[in-house]
């Protein structure tokens, strides 16, 4: 078959992608694979014809072989960029003329910059990087490159490209990064010769009592071969997550968990990891195809959770992979309480309220954290109950995502984090450090890291992530005066939290905060509302 217009190739595309996924056997498998190596031509013959590529653009179709992507990607996803596809990746200058950013930022690489952007106006900003780098190239390469070469700690440096806001463009051609050739090979393929698994066919609660699945841990250069997958999948359907693009690779595991679904977790490095919270973020391949994304916050055996399935394949066992992600999150981070982003059921998402997220959620086990919405729930529960047909309006919707939602393993403490929040940890250290410090945060943290020190009976870590990490709780431990009344036994503990902190493994950290009975009790008191 030929396409004559954009929208109908594009459906072909999402066909040929969900079969790759979900083949019934090995005719269909390598009759997408075929077509899907050669889409790239599809695409060009169609932007000979006068096409307007611009249909290639929206969120839910972009990445697709042969088209041009453009973005404002972070200082550490652009340098992977410019190095994994040299050549291909420019400044998109047309898009471009933030004269203030580039004043801001290019005199930390260009000499003598300031004496023209300082004070004349209609500034040749090409002419400099083109006299700096020695070529007209438009690539952004020399420029990242110096950057990076700044003597200022990785997340700083991070910042200071990412004030830029520098938009860059890239071809995808028919290369293998692109959503249309992006696959893994597998040794054995599921094929579906039967109905797809439905969500009323999935108990969570007996998908989260099974076994625990295996964990594999990967070696540095396996999880490096992840971590470019995960860069490449969130590239080009313009994402950009943090533990997507800083993912440490030595920390990733791999489970099998049966009908051709493998999952990938990971942690971040030492050096960009948050304060009190620790991050897992994920990936799931079905059959070799990347299908969705995971990002997994946990605090004690608190965990909140967002599962992000793209749009493609939105039809495809997503309940029941979505149980299998719980058994491995919960499996690997000790979590027996987990919480649902209000985003993802639909808080300033109308997507999710389109398709009625929150109910897919509540008829998996998961009751709203808020009293005002359980009750609500609750109503509209009845209203369908005596009415089949009827259906929840938007509004109501709306209203019944505003909050998290929580489901609670046996013997988890029931409605302990319903009211808790890590933003709160910091409106507390703002408000003391106004109220006792008269705003000035620098002798906060130093007065803060000696009162903590001197408790704990430790020397302060010279600098670096270990520095870091005792600084940050420092500032909750100002909030806690009770603490110098804790036994040996519970300050040593803490100490060893926060070491753990900044260790190789950040799980640990997690482990070890489920020991610690007197911390939790003060930081979820600390959490509530004020």
């Amino acid at each position: 078959m030929r396409f004559a217009d954009i929208p109908s190739l594009i459906r072909f595309h999402e066909a040929l992608l969900v079969l790759r996924a979900f083949p019934q056997s090995p005719r269909v498998l390598r009759q997408c694979e075929g077509l899907l190596r050669s889409f790239w031509k599809r695409v060009e013959a169609l932007r000979r014809a006068g096409a307007d590529m611009d249909e290639f653009d929206p969120l839910e179709v972009s990445g697709i072989a042969g088209t041009t992507m453009q973005d404002t990607l972070g200082l550490d996803l652009v340098d992977w960029l410019v190095k994994r596809h040299p050549g291909k990746v420019e400044i998109a200058w047309a898009d471009y003329d933030d004269e203030r950013a580039m004043g801001a930022v290019w005199p930390r690489v260009l000499p003598l910059l300031e004496e023209d952007a300082l004070v004349e106006a209609n500034i040749p900003w090409r002419k400099w990087l083109e006299a700096a780098q020695g070529t007209k190239s438009t690539s952004p390469a020399w420029l990242v490159e110096r950057l990076e070469k700044l003597p200022l700690e990785d997340a700083e440096k991070s910042r200071v490209y990412d004030s830029l806001r520098m938009p860059v463009r890239w071809r995808l051609e028919n290369s293998t990064v692109s959503r249309t050739r992006n696959w893994w090979p597998v040794r054995r393929v599921f094929y579906h010769q039967e109905p797809l698994i439905t969500r009323m066919e999935v108990s969570l609660a007996e998908e989260l009592a099974r076994r625990p699945p295996a964990m594999k841990c990967l070696s540095e250069a396996q999880g490096g071969q992840v971590m470019d997958l995960i860069r490449e999948v969130m590239l080009v359907r313009y994402r950009e997550l943090y533990g997507t693009t800083l993912g440490d690779p030595r920390t990733v595991v791999r489970a099998d968990v049966g009908r051709g679904v493998t999952i990938y977790l990971w942690n971040l490095p030492p050096g960009r990891r948050l304060p009190l919270r620790a991050y897992v973020a994920g990936l799931t391949l079905k059959n070799g195809v990347p299908i969705n994304y995971i990002e997994a916050i946990g605090l004690f055996e608190w965990m909140e959770v967002g599962f992000n399935t793209f749009y493609t394949f939105r039809g495809g066992e997503v309940a029941w992979i979505f149980a299998q992600v719980l058994r491995c999150l919960c499996s690997w981070m000790g979590t027996t309480c987990i919480s649902m982003y209000p985003y993802q059921l639909g808080h300033n998402n109308d997507e999710a309220i389109e398709s009625g997220a929150f109910w897919f959620y509540r008829k998996l086990g998961f009751r709203p954290g808020r009293k005002d919405l359980v009750e609500l729930v609750e109503r509209e529960e009845a209203r369908i109950a005596r009415d089949p047909k009827y259906r929840t309006p938007a509004r109501t919707l709306r209203r019944l995502a505003e909050g998290h939602a929580f489901y609670e393993l046996p013997g988890s403490e029931l409605g302990a984090w319903d009211e808790f929040s890590t933003r709160n940890f910091g409106l507390r250290v703002v408000r003391l450090m106004g109220q006792e410090f008269g705003g000035d945060g620098r002798c906060f943290r130093e007065a803060a890291v000696r009162s903590l020190a001197r408790v704990l009976r430790t020397r302060v870590p010279e600098g670096g992530s270990a520095r870091a990490g005792f600084e940050n709780f420092a500032l909750v431990a100002a909030l806690i005066p009770v603490l110098k009344l804790w036994s040996s036994q519970e300050k040593r503990g803490l100490l060893e939290i926060i070491r753990a902190k900044s260790g190789a493994d950040e799980v640990r950290y997690l482990r070890l905060l489920q020991g610690h009975e007197w911390l939790r009790r003060e930081m979820l008191r600390l959490g509530r509302r004020f």
